[in-house]
């Protein structure tokens, strides 16, 4: 119904953090903060986006307001706000921690090609 909205509302505050920051790749090739929160505001923004096309394509969505079908209704509001706690919480968490994930892989990829490599007689090369 509408648990696309808590991505949706993370994703806003993310643009709003990476605009604030003006990421730009740095001269050695590495991506700045800024640029790895891009990251999550492309995945957040992706998955909101599917999923409410999803929502359009299943005619819970509707072109007038309150533009959410089970919006009118004090009962299936309740419903909506439910499944925005549980399910939109819980798809937004899963992105925060995926994107977690691959900045911590993209942090130990950038420590070892900047490390010097050790040779067999324990000098380095």
């Amino acid at each position: 119904m509408a648990c696309f909205l808590v991505p949706a509302a993370e994703a806003v505050v993310t643009t709003i953090i990476s605009k604030t920051i003006k990421s730009k790749e740095n001269p050695d090739g590495t991506l700045t903060v800024g640029g790895k929160i891009k990251w999550l505001n492309s995945m957040l923004w992706g998955g909101s986006a599917l999923l409410a096309f999803e929502h359009l394509w299943h005619g819970e969505i509707v072109p007038w307001f309150p533009f959410l079908t089970s919006a009118g209704d004090s009962e299936a509001m309740s419903e909506v706000l439910h499944e925005m706690s549980t399910v939109g919480v819980t798809m937004a968490l899963l992105v925060t921690f995926i994107w977690v994930g691959m900045v911590i892989v993209t942090a130990t990829v950038e420590k070892r090609a900047v490390s010097p490599v050790s040779d067999s007689d324990g000098g380095t090369a």
